[in-house]
């Protein structure tokens, strides 16, 4: 029986012609040749190739190590680059050509896919915001004044972004011990989770430019899972008052591949129903439906202890890019920012540890154990799907990373 070739995909496959996410990939024969990537099933192309052997009049974009020119070449490329890669995919014609420059997953190394420029992450979810002053401030309102008149958000560094498989080494810092007295150093014992959604800004602005609602698609390139590592107890004692630092800038781990802005068409929803007026900048009510239908499963050491609905997020990215932009800040091509954790209404849909144990009160009862918060060598996988047309799925690459001991 012949071989099925790597082109003739199931109609439900996830990654199929209606998806095409970008990564950045290496093979064992040419560990430093790094070259952009497009998924299509379990199989990646060779775009640098492909565009080369098909004359395309994108090939030096495609023949690049990183997304950032292709990032930075804006929508009008990005909507071309799209076509001509589904045209390579998908008509027989070219089948002959394309055939031998699909790699099969399990044979390639995937790499963080672009060069992060900036990194801001928000706090965008009512649900998680609520938990939160309700587990820290329980004589307080749970939200503070300024949270449903302004996406919040902080600064992070984009040195420590890093792609999935990664491993994640156990923090140091200050820690305040529990009853109070004097702060003490060490390996962080409160080690979380946050399972987020990242967005890769593509075409830049200039300093003193802003980014209305309705241009949000001109400067996004694509969407991204993403885990904010948190080590909660340095962060409790740090925060104050100014914001996360250390406990949040050690890691943050995205997915090898990034799906273009495009394939989320069918996926877009209205954010929930929002009770008090926005200013005109932040006002999407005539705008098109800026939520997204993106379903995350989160699971420790292969057993699913969450499933976190995006589409309940409050602040949309476009609302967030408005937001982060408004004041005149520029962005930069290979801009990151993430929505913050993902968490629903319900207990199943939280999406940290420190929601679903309530800040180690109720541990997580795990096959192989209870979990407060991580033990070292435990692995967390963020795996994500939405809607895509004609009822197929879009997946979203997965990001995992397991958990090392602390150093020195």
């Amino acid at each position: 029986m012949p071989q099925q070739s790597p082109l003739d995909l199931p109609e439900d496959d996830p990654f199929g012609p209606h998806n095409l996410p970008y990564g950045v990939f290496t093979t064992t024969d040419a560990p430093r040749h790094r070259r952009i990537g497009v998924r299509y099933g379990d199989h990646v192309l060779d775009t640098a190739a492909a565009a080369a052997a098909l004359g395309s009049a994108h090939t030096e974009v495609l023949g690049a190590p990183l997304l950032n020119p292709l990032l930075a070449a804006g929508r009008p490329v990005w909507e071309a680059v799209r076509a001509e890669v589904r045209g390579w995919l998908t008509d027989p014609a070219h089948r002959a050509a394309i055939e031998p420059l699909l790699f099969p997953l399990a044979d390639v190394t995937l790499h963080l896919p672009f060069e992060v420029a900036d990194y801001v992450d928000f706090y965008a979810s009512e649900h998680h915001a609520t938990n939160v002053g309700q587990m820290f401030r329980p004589n307080e309102a749970a939200l503070p004044p300024n949270w449903k008149h302004l996406p919040i958000g902080y600064h992070g560094r984009a040195g420590t972004v890093v792609v999935s498989g990664t491993p994640v080494v156990r923090p140091l810092g200050q820690r305040l011990p529990a009853g109070g007295g004097s702060p003490e150093f060490g390996p962080t014992r409160r080690l979380d989770i946050e399972a987020e959604v990242g967005f890769v800004v593509g075409t830049p602005t200039a300093l003193g430019e802003r980014v209305p609602l309705d241009s949000f698609r001109d400067h996004v390139f694509g969407v991204t899972l993403l885990n904010d590592w948190s080590a909660r107890d340095v962060q409790s004692w740090e925060y104050r008052p100014l914001g996360p630092f250390l406990g949040k800038s050690f890691a943050t781990s995205v997915s090898a591949w990034i799906t273009p802005l495009e394939a989320f068409d069918a996926a877009r929803t209205s954010p929930p129903a929002r009770d008090l007026p926005l200013l005109d900048y932040l006002d999407d009510s005539a705008a098109e439906p800026g939520g997204l239908d993106i379903r995350i499963e989160v699971a420790v050491n292969g057993h699913t202890v969450s499933r976190p609905p995006f589409s309940a997020m409050y602040w949309t990215a476009a609302q967030q890019l408005a937001h982060m932009t408004v004041n005149g800040a520029s962005l930069r091509t290979g801009d990151l920012f993430a929505s913050g954790t993902v968490s629903g209404p319900e207990r199943e849909q939280r999406g940290c540890l420190l929601e679903l144990t309530w800040a180690g009160r109720d541990p997580l009862e795990l096959p192989d154990g209870e979990r407060t918060f991580l033990a070292d060598g435990d692995e967390v996988t963020l795996t994500a799907w939405a809607p895509g047309p004609d009822g197929r799925r879009v997946g979203l690459g997965e990001v995992s990373g397991r958990i090392a001991a602390a150093t020195g």
